[in-house]
């Protein structure tokens, strides 16, 4: 049961950090998506060092190279995904992306020679099935919307192909990390136990954000000048009850949430992949369910009658998981 617990608290997790990520992404700073990188990366960083200081998990730094190819996979697609919140609406980009979660489970069947129950996979159908629906419905929707009148979030192709490529890459890095933390005794990570394994794993990935988020300082701050400001506020528009208005927000405050609740999830993620890495895998990538729940209630957009019953598809295919889990126990 602890793997499910743990991917139900990285999809809330994950879902609100996607709210945060829209609000700090600003539409007018062409270096927005590498400063939110920088920022998840510094929060992180704080959150390795801790656990190898505090967390008694006898950490060789060989394993940063080892788990290089999982950690690459993951920066280059979140880093991807917060240059395309530039330009998509979250209702739009969250659903693509997170599509990923089938691509995962039908590598894992395949690569991995892993099985599943009747129950577990007419729940894993279930969520994969709703989170494709819901990006099919969203991008008919964002499509009339742009039809008629806005400009600002018109999907050119290089802003469609972000969540696209996104998916690509998420979906390698959540394959290796399937592959990686499946069991103690197969693991290409050096020096680790089964109590420490998926800690080591969780660290070298921080470890290796940190070393970006590094780079990317020096690079806006030393080498183009940037200003760093820690409480930047922008204006923005969203949508209220009458149209259009207006609003002011903190982009670093947004931005550090977004990290925090990035790196709490990540936290968990790990634990729920090293349980049963081919069920939770696409159970955490329908976060963007609660991603676009949220958007509604704090972006003011809108659910139709289609979207809602996708919800409510997705909802029923997680709590069959852990129905599922419950039985087996």
């Amino acid at each position: 049961m602890q793997w499910f617990l743990c991917a139900l608290i990285t999809f809330l997790a994950w879902g609100t950090a996607d709210l945060f990520y829209k609000k700090g992404a600003d539409e007018k700073d062409k270096y927005s998506h590498l400063k939110t990188s920088m920022m998840v990366g510094f929060v992180m960083g704080a959150h390795a060092i801790c656990t190898i200081i505090f967390g008694d998990i006898g950490y060789d730094f060989n394993n940063l190279w080892r788990y290089l190819p999982v950690s690459a996979m993951y920066i280059i697609s979140m880093t991807i995904g917060y240059f395309g919140l530039r330009y998509l609406e979250l209702s739009i980009s969250s659903p693509i992306q997170n599509a990923s979660g089938a691509i995962v489970c039908i590598m894992c069947l395949i690569f991995l020679h892993k099985s599943l129950d009747l129950l577990s996979a007419i729940a894993v159908v279930l969520i994969c099935a709703g989170v494709i629906l819901l990006g099919v419905f969203e991008k008919k929707k964002q499509s009339d919307y742009e039809s008629k009148e806005n400009k600002k979030y018109k999907i050119g192709m290089v802003a469609f192909l972000m969540p696209i490529l996104y998916c690509i890459f998420d979906s390698l890095g959540t394959f290796f990390d399937a592959w990686y933390l499946d069991d103690v005794d197969s693991t290409f990570l050096v020096n680790v136990t089964e109590e420490t394994f998926e800690d080591v794993a969780n660290t070298s990935y921080e470890l290796t954000f940190f070393f970006c988020a590094i780079l990317i300082f020096i690079y806006l701050y030393v080498i183009k000048k940037e200003k760093f400001t820690l409480f930047k506020k922008t204006e923005q528009t969203q949508q209220d009850g009458e149209g259009k208005v207006a609003v002011r927000n903190n982009i670093q405050f947004f931005r550090l949430g977004a990290a925090v609740l990035e790196t709490a999830g990540q936290f968990t993620y790990v634990i729920a992949m090293s349980g049963r890495g081919e069920v939770a895998a696409p159970m955490i990538a329908s976060y963007c369910i609660c991603s676009v729940i949220l958007s509604r209630i704090f972006l003011k957009e809108k659910l139709d009658a289609k979207q809602y019953f996708v919800v409510a598809i997705v909802m029923i295919g997680i709590a069959l998981l852990g129905v599922v889990e419950g039985l087996s126990e």
